[in-house]
């Protein structure tokens, strides 16, 4: 038998909620998906993965499409 380590999304704040909630169609819809991500333990790695992925739809890491595409462009400007 072996044990593999739990990853971040087995940890989320999320297992086992309806998928719709983080699927809203609009950024105010996305207020009760932001609420449960922001007491996640994993917002950072699901928001990291999201950004690395460049996930087009749905809030990740407690950032909507419109959040990440501000990320993103904050970051490039930095760099």
């Amino acid at each position: 038998m072996t044990t593999t380590e739990p990853t971040w999304w087995d940890l989320g704040a999320c297992r086992g909620l309806a998928a719709e909630i983080f699927y809203p169609d609009d950024e105010d819809g996305a207020l009760d998906a932001k609420a449960v991500c922001d007491g996640c333990a994993v917002r950072s790695a699901c928001l990291e993965h999201a950004l690395a992925s460049r996930e087009k739809v749905g809030v990740w890491g407690g950032a909507s499409e419109r959040d990440r595409r501000r990320i993103v462009r904050q970051r490039r400007r930095r760099a």
